[in-house]
């Protein structure tokens, strides 16, 4: 059996993820949740997808492994596996982040965080004010990060993975909390689309971090996928 590698999302822990590894763990599957740079591991460069997908590749070397990846961690997984379908023998995407929208609250929110990394401490001494401004983004862990990775994060919401989706041809899982409100459920249905060997999985109640909220039912669909 394949190992297990688990791309998690923009976060800065991991606990999250636990019910769902150890459930993995005791059912005979080898998993291993990876650091991401800039992340859960340290590292202040500014990186963009193709700077995660040599990473990425590295961690995999000559391996063939299962990738599980969640919102920008299957932003990355999705991308790799569209350029290496060679070293993935299954890719499982929990409500993934990629697909470029163009609605206001978007445009907004990528106008408000360029504005911010651009300007800086140029906005205002207040941190007060600066926090109201990343709050209008409503991405609290912009507000976390360091100004590079402010500038990662800018460079990995710009990029449509529209085409990377398409090139897919690994056998993939779709997991979708139906009441995301990060990545909506319009997306799923897009990338199951555009991922010809894709099966799409909703699980009712959840939101954007199904593998947390309802790791038991995660758990079964990847079981049964794998």
């Amino acid at each position: 059996m394949n190992k297990i590698l688990i791309l998690h999302g923009w976060t800065y822990s991991l606990a999250k993820w636990d019910a769902l590894v150890l459930l993995l763990r005791q059912n005979g599957f080898d998993t291993k949740i990876l650091e991401i740079p800039g992340l859960t591991l340290k590292n202040d460069e500014i990186w963009d997808l193709e700077k995660y997908s040599e990473w990425l590749d590295k961690k995999i070397g000559g391996s063939k492994v299962i990738l599980i990846g969640h919102s920008n961690g299957g932003r990355i997984a999705s991308y790799y596996t569209s350029l290496h379908p060679e070293k993935v023998s299954r890719l499982v995407l929990i409500d993934t982040a990629g697909i470029y929208h163009k609605d206001i609250f978007i445009q907004t929110k990528r106008f408000v965080f360029e504005f911010a990394a651009k300007l800086g401490k140029k906005i205002t001494h207040s941190e007060t004010m600066k926090r109201l401004l990343y709050k209008l983004a409503r991405e609290s862990d912009y507000n976390k990060a360091t100004p590079n990775m402010r500038k990662s994060m800018l460079n990995l919401i710009k990029q449509d993975l529209v085409e990377s989706f398409k090139k897919i041809i690994v056998k993939t899982i779709i997991i979708w909390g139906i009441d995301d409100k990060v990545t909506p459920i319009g997306d799923a249905r897009l990338i199951h689309g555009f991922i010809k060997d894709s099966k799409l999985e909703i699980v009712k109640g959840a939101r954007h971090s199904p593998f947390f909220t309802h790791p038991m039912e995660v758990f079964e669909i990847i079981k049964n996928g794998i």
